[in-house]
């Protein structure tokens, strides 16, 4: 909990720098997730991850645009990232 607080503190003293940083990380790896996903097929459940990266993502997105609380947004971040980060990693598992 205290590096949770820690990156807290610091992403909302600079939040408009690590904010439009972090949309370029977000989409980077948003959409190297997607590739890895449709690279296993076109299923159900590669449609059903490729939704659950979609939103993840554009939840962060829409909560910098609409210039939400700072908490609301890192929070809205460490989601994406989470969520992307996990289905690359099990995509890639199954490919490879």
């Amino acid at each position: 909990m205290r590096l949770y607080n820690t990156l807290y503190k610091d992403f909302e003293g600079l939040y408009v720098g690590y904010s439009a940083v972090a949309v370029i990380l977000t989409a980077c790896l948003g959409a190297a997730a997607a590739m890895v996903i449709l690279m296993n097929g076109h299923d159900f459940i590669q449609m059903a991850q490729l939704f659950i990266v979609l939103v993840g993502a554009m939840a962060y997105l829409v909560s910098v645009l609409s210039q939400m609380k700072a908490k609301f947004v890192f929070n809205a971040l460490i989601l994406s990232l989470a969520l992307s980060s996990i289905l690359l990693l099990i995509n890639v598992w199954m490919r490879y």
